[in-house]
């Protein structure tokens, strides 16, 4: 059964992946660009993503939903 994905802050998500060893390139406005060779990522920076925003972040930067609810865990 797939790991059911928290309601978090842009802010929280880029703090998970910074864990998963993602690093932030750049920001522009709202939108948080960022890279883990080969791939990268752009989180907006909300109050709240929705579910379905945090899955399309997590499909760019090639990252399970399992591995993010976990590092999130973690924190």
């Amino acid at each position: 059964m797939p790991a059911k994905l928290p309601r978090i802050s842009g802010k929280q998500a880029v703090r998970v992946l910074e864990k998963l060893g993602f690093t932030v390139a750049r920001q522009r406005g709202s939108h948080i660009v960022m890279k883990r060779p080969p791939t990268g990522c752009v989180v907006p920076n909300h109050d709240e993503l929705k579910i379905g925003t945090l899955s399309g972040v997590l499909k760019q930067a090639i990252v399970t939903d399992e591995e993010f609810v976990s590092a999130y865990n973690d924190l």
